[in-house]
């Protein structure tokens, strides 16, 4: 390689060399360059021009974004300061299409080129926005986003199937997020573009694989961040209905917490970043110990109140009178028992008593009314036939059966008629001769 050194006494400093007059010998300074095409750019003015928003990020107040061509896919890069975004609409966003006045700026110490925007309003929405709101609208009306329709993802999946870009940051995030979760986590990882015209049949590809794969509990799809434009394969009609029809629940974990494609409305879970779909696919080991210990420690505790409750209880049982000297209850009760028992035996023994005096009364009274007692007195009782009592000497004329009953039996004997003879005394007036 050639040296140029300048000739001794010719050296000139480098910012006072123009740059279209600098030479090997008299290079001008980056600050003079710099300078020199900004000064250019600065007489270009103020530019209106029409595209559509493809990056809409806000930083520190300010947005820097890109607009793009519809026609021809040409982009640039611009800035809206705070100030300035005051002044706009508050709802721009990413598809709008737009009309902008931009004034193109050179940065003297970094040599960035990009355009200030003073203006900007609405005209439209963009080519592949008003696509993807119609296909939007499309898939909610078939139900595609139906929460009823989302799989739940297990506890603790035992093989996690990870769609992402080779060597990514994706990648990276989710396998280190995931094992410091818990340690044992296992991946299969099936790789794919992440952009461009390979992403959705290779995604498409990958997710079949995984899906026929019964070993694999969930599948991550996931990718960094990126413009909207970037992300479009995640939008497609085609991945969409795939990640719908799919037997294995699917989380999408693609770009930063303000990217949406419509893959987050399908998948089963929807994770902001790479690094949170690892927190919500596998349970943080720390916390499940915590939480193993205080429930051990509530069912301790718990078991031990129940414990001291029961020993307590037990404790009051044991002292009540009753057990604590069953006896005395026995004791109590015979004696009231041996009580009754002679109350009751004297009850029944006067009853007795009375009732044997009773019926020797009633046995005498029977007796003094008895009929066997006045024909034991000698007395006798005549029968005709059929037990007709013999009331009237008529009622046996001479020759009539006649069966008499005395004190001891009966006989029979025959009328002779009636009987004539002297009066005999009635038998109140002999006493009890016959």
């Amino acid at each position: 390689m050639t040296s140029f050194q300048p000739e001794a006494g010719q050296q000139q400093p480098p910012d006072s060399v123009h740059p279209r007059e600098s030479t090997p010998q008299a290079p001008t300074s980056i600050s003079r360059l710099n300078e020199t095409i900004r000064d250019a750019v600065q007489r270009w003015g103020t530019v209106w021009v029409e595209g559509e928003i493809t990056t809409w990020n806000v930083r520190g107040g300010h947005v820097f974004g890109r607009l793009k061509d519809a026609a021809t896919d040409a982009a640039l890069s611009f800035r809206v300061w705070s100030s300035t975004r005051q002044r706009l609409a508050a709802d721009l966003a990413v598809g709008d299409l737009v009309v902008a006045c931009v004034k193109p700026d050179y940065f003297v110490k970094t040599g960035d080129f990009g355009f200030t925007v003073s203006a900007m309003r609405h005209t439209g929405l963009g080519d592949h926005l008003e696509k993807l709101e119609r296909l939007r609208t499309q898939l909610r009306a078939e139900g595609l986003f139906d929460p009823s329709r989302k799989k739940s993802i297990p506890f603790l999946p035992q093989l996690i199937g990870l769609i992402t870009g080779e060597r990514s940051d994706a990648e990276k995030d989710v396998h280190r997020n995931a094992e410091m979760r818990w340690p044992h986590v296992r991946f299969r990882t099936v790789y794919a573009a992440v952009q461009g015209e390979r992403c959705v049949p290779e995604t498409l590809a990958a997710l079949a694989s995984l899906d026929a794969d019964p070993d694999v509990d969930v599948i991550v799809i996931a990718r960094g961040g990126g413009d909207p434009q970037t992300l479009l394969g995640f939008s497609d009609e085609r991945l969409l209905r795939a990640v719908a029809a799919a037997t294995t629940p699917v989380v999408s974990a693609i770009g930063h917490e303000n990217d949406h494609p419509l893959l987050d409305d399908v998948a089963d879970v929807r994770a902001s970043t790479p690094t949170d779909a690892a927190k919500k696919i596998v349970p943080d080991v720390a916390e499940q110990r915590a939480l193993v210990s205080q429930l051990r420690s509530r069912a301790r505790t718990r078991l031990t109140q129940r414990v001291a409750h029961d020993i307590a209880q037990l404790q009051q049982l044991r002292s009540r009178p009753v057990l604590r000297d069953p006896e005395s209850l026995l004791t109590g009760r015979a004696h009231e028992l041996f009580t009754l028992v002679g109350r009751g035996r004297d009850v029944v023994g006067r009853r007795l008593d009375a009732a044997r005096s009773d019926t020797a009364e009633l046995r005498a009274s029977l007796r003094a009314l008895s009929p066997g007692a006045t024909l034991a007195r000698g007395y006798a009782i005549a029968h005709l036939d059929g037990g007709v009592i013999v009331r009237d000497a008529s009622q046996a004329p001479a020759g009539t059966r006649v069966a008499v009953t005395v004190a001891r039996g009966s006989f029979g004997a025959r009328s002779d008629g009636e009987f004539a003879e002297q009066a005999s005394p009635a038998p109140d007036e002999v006493g009890d001769q016959p």
